[in-house]
């Protein structure tokens, strides 16, 4: 049996990119929240030189590798001068990004990564390595996005229905974490009209477009009620806005510290996709995203 995710560890991808960097001070402070340690996995680039067993011979190899050293060694010394109490350990690997994230995640609290990169982990760009990993990650993964301003004191999750419990329960963990105030929030729209028709609802009575709204407004405050009694401390608003949930979760995005949301996979002819809302939050959410694989 596989052992169960170590609690105590979070993992950040690290290349010397500046979206990197910016992951990498974000990843020390979530392992100071998480009461964790951080683990800098940083590649190099190769090229023709896998040298999978670290038999570094030619001059090529050596230099490959010594840049590397360096670049992790430079990325220790940031985090300890950031939080001089985390314990920090490195690793260099030869493997591809998505892959070695992945592995080292999959017993992680927290694996964090940059929208883009360069050098060791190539191609760290949101829609490659970072797509491919929130695709198949099976703990909390973090897209460290947006502009660092002040705090807004705020933790975003959005919810489609109380099977989203893993994303709700992570954020209320993370408001408890951050001893701040948990925004839930639902988007919803009335049934498409059929084709040819100018009113987006006239096929249903009032008193049926009533019961939808109602039953939209309380899937917020249902699916978060079993969390408010285990997390009692937890200031909870909840709200069910009419409107694309692409849309409602990006702008609400601009008020909070970090969205977290329920990662749902679907199986295509070219491997798992995300679906469509985690998607757009990844390329246009105002702040750091943590999706949580559903299930």
């Amino acid at each position: 049996m596989a052992p169960e995710p170590f609690p105590g560890r979070v993992v950040v991808g690290f290349d010397g990119s500046g979206p990197a960097v910016r992951a990498l001070d974000r990843a020390a402070d979530e392992a100071v929240r998480h009461g964790a340690s951080l683990e800098i996995l940083c590649g190099w680039p190769w090229g023709k030189h896998p040298l999978p067993d670290f038999g570094v011979t030619d001059e090529t190899g050596k230099l490959l590798y010594s840049s590397a050293r360096r670049l992790v060694d430079t990325a220790t010394e940031r985090v300890r001068a950031r939080a001089p109490h985390l314990a920090v350990s490195e690793s260099l690997t030869t493997e591809s990004a998505a892959r070695a994230l992945l592995r080292c995640g999959r017993h992680a609290a927290l694996t964090v990564v940059g929208t883009r990169g360069h050098g060791g982990f190539a191609g760290l760009l949101l829609g490659s390595v970072s797509l491919r990993v929130a695709a198949h990650c099976t703990t909390p993964l973090m897209v460290v996005r947006g502009d660092q301003g002040a705090e807004r004191d705020r933790v975003l999750v959005g919810v489609e229905s109380d099977d989203d419990t893993d994303a709700l329960r992570y954020a209320f963990q993370e408001a408890v974490r951050r001893r701040c105030e948990l925004h839930v929030l639902h988007a919803w729209q009335y049934p498409a009209a059929p084709r040819g028709s100018h009113s987006p609802s006239y096929h249903l009575s009032w008193d049926e477009l009533e019961h939808l709204r109602k039953s939209a407004e309380a899937v917020p405050q249902y699916a978060a009620a079993p969390l408010r009694v285990a997390y009692p401390g937890v200031t909870v608003r909840a709200e069910a806005v009419r409107e694309r949930a692409a849309q409602a979760l990006v702008t609400a995005s601009r008020e909070a510290d970090v969205a977290v949301l329920s990662a749902h996979r679907r199986p295509r002819h070219i491997g798992l996709q995300l679906g469509p809302v985690a998607h757009a939050m990844l390329h246009h959410a105002h702040c750091p995203v943590v999706l949580v694989p559903a299930g």
